[in-house]
């Protein structure tokens, strides 16, 4: 049996070499997951064994270096989970390699094509929908809308030194008729910059009115805001919230938007106009799609040139009961297996699910001293087998020329 047991160690040795090359011929390639090969003895109803048998090839999914690129669509995973991707039958691929780009159709895919899923957002604001299922995502070169000022936060601080204006009614032309006056810029549902100017007066010891007037409008009036009152501290004690009421201008719908002064205080800070901090306004103009960015969570938004980022999607990430019973399929991809269980789907930073990082791609965890060491194991195992058959051959030469 010694021709067997050293054929079947030969055997063995060579199949731990061809791990062994594919490991080393993998390198430096993104995603990649080296592997290492078990053995198992053979035995035949005696207790002198029939040699050995390779009992399995088990990949190591241990993270690779994050290595940082220039692609902003580049993604790299460190912890559990891969990316899920999609073939154009429906096919459902996993991977580690998150070199990704855009297609024709602006569908980001991997470096063979297939797609990258996720959830969409949808909604107003958009939002992610995370109970339905994974969808093909995409970054879509439409053009962020206009959105009208809805809620406007202005702070300020009022002299409480200040004088009761001697002239009235108030008039915007006439800064004698008030004590203070600033601008905040709000948006209609056209995009169109609203300047919208606000007047303060005193009226009294810790009383103020407030007056606003559209100067983009030229049909618009001074109106009364409201009234701010404070108590003896300077604190303000009168409701904070305004309603500004502005006509349509040139096509736009009339708009309607409250104005906070919440936190205002009225006290003396050695000069007469106060202090007012910049607002803090919502609403913007329509922009056009100028790049995008990917969170550590897989959340996806698109910047564009109102300067205003909007959330596109999120990427979606499947892990498994048994990794190691996945079915490799080349390409740095895998598929599900009845022994590796179903997908579990789920996003980063979220349950078991590593977290995300953009602009770099997990390098291949190949350990390059190791495999030249196990290298060096697998060609003296292969030699010393070798040598079993040559010992082997040496005695039967000595039985055959006994005479």
């Amino acid at each position: 049996m010694g021709f067997s047991q050293a054929i079947s160690g030969m055997n063995a040795a060579s199949k731990q070499l061809d791990v062994i090359g594919n490991n080393i011929a993998n390198s430096a390639t993104v995603g990649f997951k080296s592997a290492s090969i078990s053995f198992a003895d053979i035995y035949a109803g005696s207790k002198v064994g029939m040699g050995v048998k390779v009992a399995s090839v088990m990949q190591n999914f241990n993270d690779g270096t994050i290595t940082s690129t220039n692609n902003s669509l580049d993604v790299a995973i460190s912890g559990n989970g891969f990316f899920r991707l999609v073939d154009s039958n429906g096919q459902i691929y996993y991977t580690r390699n998150g070199q990704f780009q855009l297609d024709a159709e602006r569908n980001i895919v991997s470096v063979d094509g297939l797609q990258l899923t996720g959830y969409l957002a949808t909604g107003t604001p958009p939002k992610i929908q995370h109970g339905s299922a994974p969808g093909p995502l995409k970054i879509s070169q439409e053009m962020l809308n206009a959105s009208a000022t809805s809620k406007a936060f202005l702070q300020t601080n009022l002299n409480s030194n200040s004088k009761i204006p001697e002239k009235q009614p108030i008039n915007a032309e006439d800064a004698d008729t008030f004590n203070y006056s600033t601008n905040i810029t709000t948006y209609d549902s056209l995009g169109n910059q609203r300047n919208v100017q606000l007047f303060y007066v005193k009226t009294a010891d810790n009383q103020w009115d407030v007056h606003y007037l559209d100067s983009s409008d030229p049909n618009a009036s001074l109106k009364t805001l409201g009234q701010m009152e404070f108590d003896s501290s300077g604190k303000l004690i009168s409701e904070p919230e305004m309603t500004i009421n502005l006509n349509g201008l040139n096509g736009s719908a009339d708009n309607t938007f409250t104005l906070s002064l919440a936190n205002s205080t009225q006290q003396n800070m050695g000069k007469e106009l106060g202090s007012i901090k910049a607002p803090i306004i919502d609403g913007y103009a329509a922009g056009d799609l100028v790049g995008y960015s990917i969170n550590d969570d897989g959340t996806i938004y698109g910047v564009y040139s109102n300067q205003q980022t909007m959330l596109l999607g999120q990427i979606a990430m499947a892990d498994f009961a048994n990794v190691n019973g996945l079915e490799s399929t080349g390409n740095n991809n895998w598929r599900s297996t009845p022994n590796s269980g179903a997908e579990v789907l789920g996003v980063a930073n979220s349950g078991t699910f590593g977290s995300l990082a953009s602009g770099a791609v997990e390098a291949s965890n190949v350990d390059m001293s190791a495999e030249l060491v196990n290298m060096i194991v697998a060609q003296r195992n292969y030699q010393s087998n070798s040598q079993t058959i040559k010992t082997q051959d040496q005695i039967f030469n000595t039985l055959v020329n006994l005479r």
